[in-house]
């Protein structure tokens, strides 16, 4: 198996164990060496997360909160890259409002069912969560105004792809803003890069700033930002090299107007 196929398959079983947790027992842990330094539901504020169903609470993995980066207005279309359990389309679904849309795409069977079970619970008619992977976004072009992800970009082994395929379904003048892991000082060795448990860990991934700037201008975007959030501390199963970091961000970028 090509170690693209076989990054993407630990992946998948990692998450679709954490949904079938939630399926059967209402509750999930982040990633063991941590997408985030706090679990997921507590980078939400409490009355974001007061209506919404359990199921979507504790299946929050994230390593940020996207929807915290982004004014979103009524009538909008959001695309949410690696949906999970749904928090996040469902916190969008809220501020876009009847007439608005909101598509989240996960590749993972379990995670679906579960974002769709908490959809209903949630009684949200504008939401539609949609098979596929975020390197082929199954939606066509120039479909949405913003583009929101959450600690999920990192576990791509083609973000080039990734960033290409957000620039493609944003209309003009559309809005990027995702949370995300990233690395400051130098990029991860062959060690590091290759071991299965620290990509599903959402950290072998995780690109360089300097890399995720380029790679953004690369596929378009204007007006890339990238704010950090926190900072990792050093787990037992990852070494830094010397000035070498580990942060999360919030990640802007805008598609430029026609």
């Amino acid at each position: 198996m090509a170690i693209d196929e076989t990054v993407r398959e630990a992946v998948r079983q990692k998450y679709a164990a954490a949904a079938l947790t939630v399926l059967e027992s209402g509750s999930a842990t982040c990633c063991s060496t941590s997408c985030s330094s706090e679990e997921g539901s507590a980078l939400y504020r409490a009355d974001e997360l007061r209506e919404l169903p359990a199921g979507a609470v504790n299946a929050s993995l994230g390593c940020g909160n996207p929807t915290a980066l982004i004014d979103l207005r009524p009538g909008e279309t959001v695309l949410d890259l690696g949906s999970g359990g749904g928090i996040d389309v469902l916190l969008s679904a809220r501020r876009v409002g009847p007439i608005g849309k909101v598509y989240g795409v996960d590749m993972t069977d379990a995670m679906l069912e579960l974002a769709r079970r908490n959809a209903e619970a949630a009684g949200a008619q504008n939401v539609e969560f949609l098979k596929g992977t975020i390197e082929a976004i199954p939606l066509p072009d120039a479909t949405v105004d913003v583009v929101i992800s959450n600690c999920v970009i990192n576990l791509s082994t083609d973000k080039a792809a990734v960033l290409r395929e957000a620039f493609r379904v944003l209309r003009p003048g559309g809005r990027f803003a995702v949370s995300d892991v990233v690395v400051q000082g130098r990029a991860f060795g062959p060690a590091t890069a290759e071991a299965l448990a620290l990509w599903a860990g959402c950290i072998a991934g995780a690109l360089l700033d300097e890399d995720y700037r380029r790679l953004l201008a690369e596929a378009g975007f204007v007006d890339i930002e990238i704010q950090e959030t926190a900072e990792y501390g050093r787990g037992s199963d990852l070494v830094l090299e010397p000035g070498q970091r580990i942060i999360s961000a919030f990640i802007r970028a805008r598609k430029p107007t026609l």
